[in-house]
């Protein structure tokens, strides 16, 4: 086997002494990476033979001459990328060739071959371009009557600005028009984070939104903001190469556009009466149906009758989505995300001539939409109703992701718009039964093991010690049983973190399962468990002090991401704290009054229409409360500088920052040393 090679320079940290501020940090995941002086050259080892098997044999059963899909992505090019526009993302996958590598499940590899053809600006249909390979999410220019209304708008600031002037070099009709409007179809990051770029080239633009986007985009990363990030990592894949060892793709798309993640506050958000609303936009006719409960908490689906195009948002796209993305997010409803679709071919599909969306390629044809429509609405169906059939049976949670398999149909399985790149059956069906009965499968047995390592330490103890176990470890990984391998090495290397041998073996074994894996998540994930083994957490993980998004987040959400990070028995010595936190009105936004009580080691917070008797009073402005979260000034500044004012207790609020607790950004998922 080829050895890991790891050329790895003195890694440096900036330390940043606990203080009022940094204890107000907000971390959140996002695209822009801070490598501290970090120069990696790693490459894994090659497939073994069990893995060069097994994708050979996957490859066997899989229909390589149906075509559809490339000739769909290709179809009406207009330009292809310059290179700076290419440079964007797509230069960092030019090693993707035509020959299937061993160590990628060829499946996947297939995907990150279709996700290659995206190169430029596309014409959708009279009236619509699409510029597609830029980012993670495609940027749609929709003609109106006096300009354009762009579409999702790329997750970075910077992938935004080049794409646009990218499109306008190149459009064939309207290239001297503005930008009018903008539309937010959903509240993940890489279909607003580009706002800025597109607002400061077009500062009239109006923007429209999902119902109740601002707060969803506001609050989905906070409360559980730096495991999410921390696990985002590995999902991701930040820290591995972009080589047939490492990185291959991202499933929606070739991979996430580096920069600034940036937001601008909708002037108008869609369907707050209900799930239809009709709504002419510069001239154009458009209709929105509600979609918010499928793939995003905030999100809307839209139709154009004068093109019969019907924009799906993240509702299709060729490949099936996360009902739980591993990352860690609320799971999403499966059962709902099946009926909006039909909600949709039931509402249109006896017009529509173009579906269009904020991943993939169109569908054209009316027939041809309705088929892809009605595949990706009974998947999610099947994946919905098949995991809770198996648990009415008695299925438990850990089994179900293998059960499921028995129940798709050839029919389903056989389809390339329906395969687990993104969201895998495995893992959906595992969120089904969550979403319904929880994580505890009501044996006995597991309502009150013992915490991991304990476990692990008894488990070891039981199985006759390390040596017995890498005796009989090394035999099964040699005959590619490696899914047991992994679960009886993790235990070992919980129980014994310096064990080198379990180490390299645990590695070796997370890489094989990543050479197998469909699923892009799951392949990041086996890479990067492998690598930390090896080489320990690298710095990198992405992080975003994006001052866009945190201003929009309310007062009361602050304080609410604030209370968790209170150490409870710290702050519970301090007995009764009180105070009241007053926003000053702004043109667009009124005074708000928040009451902040630290109480039995619990930190609470409700808005209330006047102050209340608190141990002190603050008042700043809002935008000021926001640099302070940022680390671009201090309360004291503030105080001495007569932007803020405090009456009552001047230790108070300084006493409730010190009960609050700095993350580990870099905390252990595989043992450290």
């Amino acid at each position: 086997m080829q050895k890991s090679a790891l050329t790895l320079s003195t890694i440096t940290r900036s330390t940043i002494a606990f203080s009022f501020i940094t204890a107000f940090s907000l971390p959140a995941f996002a695209a822009q990476h801070q490598h501290d002086h970090l120069t990696v050259d790693y490459q894994g080892k090659a497939a073994s033979a069990a893995t060069i098997a097994h994708n050979k044999a996957v490859a066997q059963s899989l229909n390589f001459n149906d075509k559809v899909a490339f000739e769909r992505f290709s179809k009406n090019q207009i330009a292809e990328f310059d290179q700076a526009t290419a440079d964007i993302l797509r230069a960092e996958f030019s090693f993707i060739s035509e020959q299937f590598p061993d160590s990628v499940n060829p499946s996947l590899y297939r995907q990150a071959q279709l996700n290659m053809v995206p190169n430029g600006l596309y014409k959708v249909t009279e009236g619509i371009y699409q510029v597609r390979g830029t980012d993670l999410s495609n940027m749609t220019l929709i003609r109106g009557k006096t300009g354009w209304i762009v579409y999702d708008v790329l997750l970075t600031k910077q992938a935004a600005e080049q794409s646009i002037k990218f499109a306008f070099a190149n459009l064939p009709e309207g290239a001297d028009l503005p930008i009018v409007a903008m539309i937010y179809s959903h509240s993940h990051a890489d279909h607003f984070g580009g706002a800025r770029g597109i607002k400061t080239l077009y500062p009239n633009v109006k923007v429209y939104g999902s119902n109740n986007i601002t707060a969803e985009i506001v609050d989905e990363n906070v409360l559980a903001g730096n495991a999410m990030s921390r696990r985002a990592s590995y999902q991701y894949g930040v820290m591995l190469g972009k080589n047939d060892h490492g990185i291959v793709d991202a499933a929606l798309a070739k991979g996430l556009s580096k920069g600034e993640i940036t937001y601008v506050k909708p002037d108008y958000q869609l369907n707050q009466q209900g799930k239809w609303e009709t709504l002419t936009i510069d001239g154009l006719e458009m209709v929105f149906m509600d979609a918010s409960g499928t793939e995003a908490a905030s999100e809307m689906i839209t139709y154009i009758p004068s093109l019969n195009a019907l924009w799906s948002g993240e509702l299709t796209y060729d490949g099936m989505h996360n009902i739980y993305t591993l990352r860690g997010a609320k799971v999403r409803d499966a059962l709902k995300w099946s009926k909006d679709i039909n909600q949709m071919i039931n509402a249109f599909g006896q017009d529509v001539q173009v579906l269009f969306a904020a991943h993939s390629a169109p569908v054209w044809g009316n027939e041809q939409i309705n088929q892809y429509l009605k595949m990706q609405r009974d998947n999610y169906g099947l994946v919905h109703n098949q995991s809770l059939r198996l648990a009415n049976q008695g299925v438990v949670i850990q089994d179900i992701g293998d059960a499921i398999m028995d129940t798709i149909p050839q029919t389903v399985k056989d389809t390339w718009y329906t395969k687990g790149y993104h969201g895998t059956y495995s893992h959906n069906a595992k969120a089904v039964y969550n979403m319904y009965l929880g994580y505890f499968d009501m044996n006995p047995a597991n309502l009150n093991p013992l915490p991991t390592q304990q476990e692990a330490i008894k488990f070891v103890q039981y199985m006759g010690g390390a040596a017995a176990i890498i005796e009989k470890a090394k035999v099964d990984y040699a005959q590619g049983d490696y899914r047991f391998v992994a679960t009886v090495l993790n235990k070992l290397v919980m129980a014994e973190p310096t064990n080198q041998v379990a180490r390299d073996l645990l590695a070796d074994t997370y890489e094989q399962l990543g050479y197998q894996a469909e699923g892009a998540g799951w392949r990041n994930i086996y890479l990067t468990g492998a690598q930390e083994l090896r080489v320990g957490i690298l710095p990198g993980a992405p992080k975003s002090a994006s001052a866009d998004v945190i201003s929009e987040m309310d007062i009361a959400t602050l304080f609410d991401f604030l209370a968790v990070k209170v150490d409870s028995i710290a702050a519970d010595k301090l007995g009764n704290i009180s105070l009241n936190v007053v926003t000053k009105a702004t043109n667009t936004t009124p005074e708000t009054t928040v009451f902040v009580e630290l109480s039995h080691g619990n930190l609470n917070n409700i808005v209330v229409e006047t102050a209340k008797t608190a141990d002190a009073t603050l008042t700043v402005d809002k935008a000021d409360m926001v640099n302070v979260l940022l680390g671009k000034t201090s309360l004291k500044q503030l105080l001495e500088q007569g932007k803020a004012s405090m009456t009552g207790d001047p230790q108070a609020f300084g006493k409730i920052a010190s009960t609050l607790v700095q993350f580990d950004e870099s905390f252990a998922i595989v043992p450290l040393k």
